[in-house]
């Protein structure tokens, strides 16, 4: 048995376990949940990212136009005050890459960013998000767990994405019925000093306020 296989055989019930980018468009096949895209962080990279401080991890939460989201991960980056060197590239680039996949597949007008600095037990309920879909990447800490629910409640059976590893998301707009029961949340961590950092993508179709736009 290859390793695909029994990580796929891992996996929840309709989530599929990819080796590509392209391969997140599994997304849109009938039963399909969720897919993660397994992929592994480069060691330099994640002993960067996880060495930062804190205080020093990028926060951000705007709705862009998916060519403007670069600009927008650096001057993130530049708030931040996170040095310039090839880990910061290296996550602009990785930001930008990973809104391009996503709006290829979404085909929305524009993309809402965020990044996500978690210490607490932050949305620790399973759930499903008011979206057609969302794309999440842990860059530092404990990825995004999930399981099958029958009845609502949260699942016997939890399972975590890798760290660095970008898992696509169904929700609640996903026009499929029946819904699959896949559901999500973040890992509760706190009290254990753990210090996450969160990539989010989300599709916008109909932007209201035009004063979140880059």
């Amino acid at each position: 048995m290859t390793l695909v296989r029994e990580i796929v055989k891992e996996a929840a019930i309709g989530v599929d376990v990819t080796d590509t980018p392209e391969g997140l468009s599994a997304l849109h096949r009938p039963g399909c949940a969720a897919t993660i895209w397994r992929r592994h962080p480069l060691p330099w990279f994640q002993s960067w990212i996880d060495a930062l401080p804190p205080e020093q991890l990028p926060k951000a939460r705007m709705i862009l136009r998916p060519k403007d989201i670069r600009d927008a991960a650096f001057q993130i980056c530049e708030a931040a005050g996170i040095p310039g060197c090839g880990e910061r590239e290296r996550m602009i680039d990785d930001t930008a890459a990973l809104a391009d996949i996503f709006t290829g597949l979404m085909r929305a007008p524009y993309l809402r960013l965020r990044f996500d600095v978690v210490t607490t037990n932050a949305c620790r309920k399973f759930h499903l998000d008011a979206v057609t879909a969302r794309l999440v990447c842990t860059y530092r800490g404990t990825g995004t767990q999930y399981g099958i629910s029958t009845d609502g409640a949260a699942p016997r059976r939890v399972f975590t994405v890798p760290t660095g590893a970008p898992i696509l998301l169904r929700g609640t707009l996903w026009p499929e019925r029946p819904k699959s029961g896949l559901l999500h949340r973040s890992p509760p961590i706190e009290g254990t000093g753990e210090t996450r950092l969160v990539r989010v993508l989300d599709p916008i179709n109909d932007v209201n306020d035009e004063c979140e736009l880059a």
